[in-house]
């Protein structure tokens, strides 16, 4: 054990069944980090807004397979950790443009038929890392509030741990997707900043500028970003 281990606390943790020594109070993510591992996979903003780094463990000695962000998580002593790349999940296939969609909770049930199965268990929303109303989402369906479902889902980030704690084997996070998409496209008013902007961009608008910034170099770039106007609303 080095100075620095003698000055700290650390912890036993087992990752793909081998044992590492970390300092207490790092993130799965950093304790990986720390043992050696260089993660390619798995691994997004690292401020629990991605969902791409997703990882299931158990504590040693309890029954209870869990599942949290490994960038958010704090390890634990004794826990044994499995990475993976996504939250394996049936999504079904849809064409959003096509004549029979609308913003309407039949055509998520004629999807996603199982939301019928939610026995308000509450699991969902107790391991959602955004602390979404998941379970409320979904009841919302059943009601016939798309927009609710949408609303109540709108920061999902796709992290699918929803889906794993579901004893109805419910893909919420896919569900809230479309969802979503259904709202955006066929339930809420066009924004006219929005259509305007999209307007200016498909003119060319922009592309000057554009073609500025991706041929500058990295001091070029430096100094655009330190000299640039905010413009606060």
């Amino acid at each position: 054990m080095n100075e620095n281990e003698q000055d700290q606390q650390m912890v036993w943790l087992f990752v793909l069944d081998r044992p590492y020594k970390v300092p207490a109070g790092l993130t799965i993510q950093d304790a990986m980090e720390y043992a050696g591992y260089k993660l390619t996979r798995g691994v997004g903003c690292r401020g629990g807004f991605c969902g791409a780094c997703a990882t299931v463990y158990r504590i040693e000695g309890q029954y209870q397979l869990k599942a949290d962000l490994a960038c958010q998580k704090v390890v634990e002593d004794g826990m044994h950790i499995v990475t993976i790349p996504f939250t394996p999940a049936n999504k079904k296939q849809y064409d959003i443009d096509a004549p029979d969609m609308k913003a309407d909770a039949g055509i998520l049930l004629s999807y996603y038929p199982m939301v019928a199965r939610c026995v308000s268990c509450n699991r969902c929303n107790n391991i959602c890392p955004q602390e979404l109303e998941v379970m409320e989402a979904m009841n919302a369906i059943l009601q016939g509030d798309v927009e609710r479902t949408a609303r109540l889902m709108f920061d999902c980030i796709q992290c699918g741990l929803c889906s794993m704690r579901c004893p109805g084997e419910i893909p919420q996070f896919h569900i809230a997707q479309l969802a979503r998409r259904l709202w955006g496209k066929y339930g809420e008013s066009p924004d006219q900043m929005l259509t305007k902007r999209l307007g200016e961009i498909t003119a060319g608008k922009f592309d000057e500028e554009y073609d500025t910034i991706m041929g500058a170099g990295r001091e070029e770039l430096q100094a655009m970003y330190d000299t640039r106007e905010l413009k606060l609303a």
